[in-house]
Order: structure tokens, then sequence, then C-alpha cells
């Protein structure tokens, strides 16, 4: 049967659909939760690998729970630098990728998983991390001293790699007297076992730096070369797969408190599925970008077997006693090396 509304009843009929449209719309927002992710870099996926798991993680959160968590973005620490990003990610509900600069104060321990030289490749990286009793036993203290969460070990970008501006790097030897930008103490543990000098400087303050001869070199994995322009002032680059290059995923505690069961195993899920797009991209684009820096400036330097190990047999040892001089129990070395031998 055909029904006919008269101008004024079809008026009503619209006005109250509109009317529950908008009510419908209103609870949904209500239920919503934006969450903040902040994190070092620029917002762009191609140089920057943070940048693109953040941007995978927003899509694939608010796909899973269809809008119930939405994702702002705060790249290039927008938020604050390192220690302020970790301060507010304790105390309020929120997210960051920190490096190890904002993990370290708080929980020194973190520096265990970047013993140089310990890993084969990435998969024998990734097997320590999703697998191991260091990073189980890790994400277990770090919360006991925090409250907060470590959710995930984000690849950004390789392994690293030496370059400087004065002569190439085969052995430890071609370390002697030069000076090279370091990004922690760490590293200047590192650089001074090799006979070289090592100074921390921002990254921000790297290119320049280089370019005066305030540094002759420093060590990063290609993609930050490219990143930072370092090609520009950097001749040779040795790839000795020093130190797997990664941050970390940190949740604010209260935060995933409030979700429901269903939100929080979501939210879980989607890390991981964010983790292994990055892994996949990382590792793909790592021989294009070795490529683009041989063919804009760069002497690239592949070392072999032998080179390698003794590069290990002089380096981790220093590393180990730098580690000790930290007052880290030796038995979270013990549990990392023996995590790593396991999946070679």
């Amino acid at each position: 049967m055909k029904v006919s509304l008269n101008s004024s009843t079809a008026l009503r009929c619209i006005k109250k659909l509109t009317l529950g449209v908008g009510i419908a719309a209103l609870a949904a927002n209500v239920h919503a939760q934006t969450i903040n992710l902040s994190y070092n870099g620029a917002p762009n996926a191609e140089e920057n690998a943070v940048h693109l798991f953040a941007t995978n993680l927003k899509k694939i959160v608010e796909e899973k729970t269809q809008g119930d968590l939405t994702l702002r973005l705060y790249p290039n620490s927008m938020l604050g630098e390192e220690e302020e990003r970790m301060e507010q990610v304790i105390n309020t509900p929120s997210l960051n990728v920190a490096s190890f600069g904002g993990i370290s104060p708080l929980f020194p321990e973190i520096f265990v998983s970047a013993i140089p030289f310990m890993f084969d490749g990435f998969d024998s990286a990734r097997t320590f991390f999703d697998e191991g009793e260091y990073w189980k036993a890790a994400r277990k203290a770090f919360h006991e001293k925090t409250g907060a969460h470590m959710m995930a070990v984000v690849e950004e970008g390789g392994f690293l790699a030496f370059t400087n501006n004065t002569r190439p790097i085969h052995t430890p030897e071609d370390f002697e007297g030069l000076r090279f930008r370091a990004m922690d103490k760490s590293q200047v543990a590192l650089y001074e076992a090799f006979g070289a000098s090592g100074t921390p400087i921002p990254w921000t303050e790297v290119y320049l730096a280089l370019r005066t001869g305030v540094a002759d070199g420093q060590m990063n994995p290609p993609m930050y070369i490219i990143l930072g322009s370092l090609n520009e002032v950097q001749k040779h680059l040795t790839l000795a797969n020093i130190q797997y290059s990664d941050q970390f995923l940190v949740a604010n505690d209260e935060l995933l408190k409030e979700l429901s069961d269903e939100n929080r195993k979501l939210l879980e899920e989607a890390i991981v599925e964010a983790n292994n797009i990055n892994r996949t991209a990382v590792e793909s684009q790592v021989e294009a970008r070795i490529q683009y820096l041989a063919e804009n400036g760069m002497e690239v330097y592949r070392p072999t077997a032998e080179e390698l190990q003794k590069f290990k047999e002089v380096g981790q040892p220093s590393f180990l006693a730098w580690l000790a001089e930290q007052s880290i129990d030796s038995s979270w070395i013990d549990m990392a090396l023996k995590d790593a031998k396991n999946v070679k």
C-alpha cells in the first residue's frame, strides 16, 4: 500500500531523523577516546621509520576499534624532548616512542640490549626481543620501576654503521686518534675502546659538527645518514652492523586500565601489525639506501667476517666493562648474552 505524506508531516519526519542521527553521532563521540602519541623525527614516512610506525598504528587502531580509539600524532618532539615526554607518558594517559635517551635515565638496564655486535642480522635481533628472557624481564622491571609499560621495540633503521671524513675504517686500529660524535655515554665507551674519542652531540647539531671538524665521524643506520644529509660531510661508510637500531613504544598504565578488555586487545594487536609493517619496510630499504649513499659521495666498505670479529673482540668487552661501571647487575648481561647466543 502506498502512503502519501503531506509536506508538514514529511518535514517533521526529516527533523526526527536528523535529530536521531545527531544523537547517535554525539553518543559515538562521547564513547570515542583520543590518545596522544609522541615521538622524535619528521612527519615523513619515507625518511622516518618511527613516523611510518605511528601512521600505520593510527590507521590500524582506528579501523580495528571502528573509531572507539583514535590516535593524535605529535612528531618532531612537539610535546617536548625525551625526558619531558617520558614524564608525560608516566603521568598522563598517552603513548610515547622513546629512544635510549628517554628510557635509560629511568631504566639503565636497557643499555644491555645495545651490547655491540650481539646480532648477526635482522632475524636474530627480532627473535631476541620477541622471544628472549631478557626482554620479558626488562618489560616487567620497567613497569615495576615506572608504572608505565614498554609495549614494543620499534625498528627504526636497520643496523648502525660507522662514518667518518678522514680515512676508511676496516679494523679497530683505523680509529686511532679520530674524534667521533656520540649519541650517549655508552657510545663514548665504545669509541674509546677503539682508540678514538667520543663527545655527546645532539642530533640537531651533528651536521654542523661534522662539517666544521668538531667531530670526524659518527655512527647511525643508513636511514639516519640520509635523513641528516650526512653524506655531504662524510666520505667513508663502514657497514659494521654495530648495533640494532630501535626505539621503544611506552604506554601509560592508567590508559591501559581505562580501556575495555576488547579495546586493549585490539590496541595490542594493532601494535604488532604496525611493527611488522615497519620491519618489512626497513629491511627492504636497507640496500637501496646504501646504494643511494654510494651514488651521493660516500665510499662504502663491507667488512669481512674476520674484520667484524676483530671489531667484536675489541668493542664488546669494553662495552660490558662500561655496563658494570653503571652498577647494572651482571644477571641482566648474562641473560641477554644467553638469549643472543640462542637466536644465532
